[in-house]
């Protein structure tokens, strides 16, 4: 009988291959991931409803048509310089201080005179400002 004491036998684990796995596992994420390309500027987009609002009373009207021309409350102006505006709009204000805009521009109205309506509205100090528009007819073209 052999009772030698035998030297137990040292074990080893190789972790090589498990570490080369999820060095694998890593690359292919890093490059299969698509990346959210976040943008400088925050905007946040209008939306639009087919819902008819009703039009308020003690709103102004300011309408512009193709060629430029400023309308207020269905009242033409002499001219469509700021100055002209602000004093028509001041004018249509009276005593009320929040009065809504509401702008009916032509499609083919340049962006400048819509500019100019919305800046003589901002120097009175009136913030409630909405566009007049529309619904889309999909069987009309253009």
């Amino acid at each position: 009988m052999n009772f030698q004491s035998r030297t137990p036998e040292e074990l080893d684990i190789n972790i090589t291959p498990l570490i080369d796995v999820v060095f694998l596992l890593l690359i292919f994420f890093m490059v299969s991931t698509t990346f959210e390309r976040e943008s400088e500027i925050n905007i946040t987009l209008p939306q639009a409803s087919d819902e008819v609002t009703e039009a308020k009373p003690d709103a102004i009207n300011v309408a512009i048509d193709g060629k430029g021309n400023v309308y207020i409350n269905d009242q033409a102006l002499v001219n469509s310089q700021l100055s002209s505006i602000k004093e028509a709009i001041f004018d249509k204000l009276g005593r009320r201080d929040d009065a809504p805009i509401i702008i009916s521009a032509d499609k083919e109205a340049d962006y400048q005179s819509v500019v100019k309506v919305m800046d003589a509205a901002r120097q009175l100090g009136l913030i409630r400002i909405t566009f007049a528009t529309q619904k889309y007819d999909e069987d009309e073209e253009n």
